[in-house]
């Protein structure tokens, strides 16, 4: 039974030790720099209507949703979703947040190309994530490598997709500070620290979900090679 496989947490636990560092870190930067106000007073979704209409980005239309850290942008419909914490205070935090989705609403209306890859490969992700792992399962099972050899193939797609992720999310990072520097969101040195620590912070998560994917990669390619050695 693989499923209870040692090796599993031998490959796994560097990756969760640092998806709860990188997690805890996250909240540690959003929390402090929630407490601190912006010297603009403009909260989250003030500041993203004055960057959409600096940007020239009239189609957009920002929405608040539920939840906390759950901000996002929706390319289908050019809406930027900001949580009520974001949405509605006027702190550090969340100016650097809104900027950061509002990043993702340029990169879609230039059509950023590693945006457009990102978005390519969300649909096989879906079906690989599920899939690669069951190909993966049922060849070990029926002592049918090739099979499962097929499965490791599909469930790479998923460390693909956090490959590319990467490059789109720092860009829209670095549009972010750009845009609160240009248009004096943010004004003074603290805050420019602030936006860095916050922005810095959710990149790495990013970063940690990569190294998450490939760990879990790695693990079933030497569980597939050492049942194809045995």
């Amino acid at each position: 039974m693989f499923y209870f496989d040692p090796f599993y947490f031998i490959f796994m636990i560097p990756a969760f030790i640092l998806m709860a560092a990188t997690s805890w870190y996250v909240r540690h930067a959003n929390n402090k720099w929630s407490q601190i106000r912006a010297s603009s007073g403009l909260t989250g979704a003030q500041a993203a209507q004055r960057l959409i209409s600096t940007g020239n980005l009239y189609g957009v239309q920002v929405q608040g949703t539920p939840g906390e850290l759950t901000d996002h942008y929706d390319p289908r419909n050019k809406t930027l979703f900001l949580s009520q914490s974001v949405a509605n205070v006027p702190s550090v935090a969340a100016v650097a947040i809104a900027a950061h989705e509002l990043g993702h609403a340029m990169q879609d209306a230039e059509e950023y190309f590693p945006m457009k890859v990102r978005s390519a490969l969300v649909p096989a992700v879906n079906i690989g994530s599920n899939l690669g792992w069951f190909l993966i399962i049922i060849g070990l099972v029926l002592n049918f490598i090739q099979l499962a050899w097929i499965g490791v193939f599909v469930f790479a797609g998923g460390a693909l997709f956090a490959l590319a992720t990467l490059p789109v999310e720092f860009n829209a990072s670095a549009r972010a500070k750009q845009l609160l520097y240009e248009t004096g969101i943010i004004q003074t040195e603290e805050e420019r620290r602030g936006v860095n620590q916050v922005l810095n912070a959710a990149a790495l998560t990013y970063v940690a979900g990569l190294v998450t994917a490939i760990l879990q990669l790695l693990y079933y390619v030497f569980l597939v090679g050492g049942r194809r050695r045995d």
